[in-house]
């Protein structure tokens, strides 16, 4: 087996952190203010427990789930994330890796890469949008969307806070320039595989957002885009179902974590929702988003699809989460060390290690299928749910 092959997501984090430069590795790990929600994703998977079964258990099982309309091979997406400046592939090596696997991906529209590009590398495309600019502008968005072939859309509203964090917010540059490469330097010289890889590729990284603009015009800065979302009104309900109305394929709304908000997506006419926190990224002292799941599950479950976004990492956690109500699960942070760790193989690795862990969880439980799970699988604490919204 390859030395580059991982066997956990936390071997990938180790490794991402080895190669990446202090700066894009602080900015990858993120959560706000003193962290609160972002070790709560993670802690609270650790306090559910199993109930397996010792004998019966069926000789296959089938990982395989259907989402927004498309099958996929295991519960298992790949979330927006915004300028993956971890490896010069980026978006584009983790679209083929989403295509080599059998699931979908989401692209941010603050990502590196064109959205025309990453549809063209095979895997079902779920654009995402924030509520920025005009009614106009989020149209133009929507129609080149549209026009490239993207299968869905996500609508992302759990990124509504800008915050500190306690152990220090990393610098992130207006661009990369003379002086910002002169000041970066002492780190990046640090991380020579890193740098040797983009200077194989014979581009810097960028913090061009190209899906902000039109196809053919010059693509934004990050800052730029970042200045005119902080600029935009916070959007209504009316203006999610108007958002929503303009768009004739499936369409996700990322970001519930009360009941409340989930029947309100539910009368705005989404085909989805994913109960998430933004990874901790958000509104600090937010509880887990598992913690919320099942409730939202029992109240919206048979209306709307429910997925999950937040702290997984293992292929227990995937079995968790389906079982206390999710159809899938989204992944951001776990994809990203792999993609700098290994590049497109890297992100396979990622999932592969996913699949093993499910597949394995399934066995245990006596499982033929992710669709057999159910809360019975699970312990669940007394106090461990948060029943939001209610």
């Amino acid at each position: 087996m390859s030395t580059a092959w991982f066997e956990t997501v936390a071997e990938a984090q180790r490794r991402a952190k080895r190669r990446l430069p202090r700066s894009v590795y602080k900015a990858l790990l993120a959560g706000s203010e003193q962290g609160v929600t972002y070790r709560d994703n993670l802690t609270a998977f650790a306090e559910l427990g199993f109930a397996p079964h010792v004998a019966g258990a069926p000789a296959g099982r089938d990982l395989s789930t259907r989402v927004m309309g498309q099958q996929i091979s295991l519960p298992v997406l790949l979330s927006p994330t915004g300028v993956q400046a971890v490896h010069p592939d980026a978006e584009l090596g983790v679209a083929r890796a989403a295509a080599a696997r059998g699931t979908a991906v989401g692209l941010s529209s603050f990502a590196s890469k064109p959205i025309e590009e990453v549809v063209a590398q095979g895997a079902p495309t779920f654009f995402q949008v924030y509520w920025c600019g005009s009614r106009d502008a989020i149209m133009g968005r929507l129609e080149r969307a549209r026009a490239a072939g993207a299968t869905g859309l996500i609508v992302t509203l759990d990124w509504s806070f800008s915050h500190s964090r306690d152990w220090g917010s990393p610098h992130i540059p207006q661009s990369i320039d003379l002086k910002t490469a002169i000041k970066f330097a002492p780190e990046v010289l640090m991380r020579p595989q890193w740098l040797l890889a983009f200077a194989r590729s014979g581009k810097l990284p960028d913090l061009a957002v190209p899906n902000m603009g039109g196809k053919d015009d010059a693509a934004p800065g990050f800052f730029a885009a970042y200045g005119e979302w902080m600029g935009t009104p916070p959007p209504s309900w009316e203006d999610i179902a108007w958002l929503r109305s303009q768009w004739d394929g499936p369409c996700m709304l990322k970001g519930i974590i009360r009941v409340d908000d989930a029947k309100r997506a539910v009368d705005a006419g989404l085909s989805a929702i994913s109960v998430s926190n933004h990874g901790g990224n958000n509104l600090d002292g937010t509880p887990a988003a598992i913690r919320s799941l099942p409730v939202i599950a029992d109240a919206v479950g048979s209306q709307i699809e429910v997925l999950l976004d937040g702290g997984i990492r293992r292929g227990s956690d995937v079995a968790k989460a389906v079982a206390l109500g999710a159809r899938a699960v989204m992944i951001g942070r776990a994809y990203l060390w792999g993609l700098a760790a290994n590049g497109q193989a890297g992100v396979e690795n990622v999932l592969d290690v996913l699949r093993a862990g499910l597949d394995s969880t399934l066995l245990a439980l006596g499982r033929a299928s992710v669709a057999d799970l159910t809360r019975d699988d699970v312990l669940i604490p007394p106090g461990f749910i948060r029943e939001l919204g209610v």
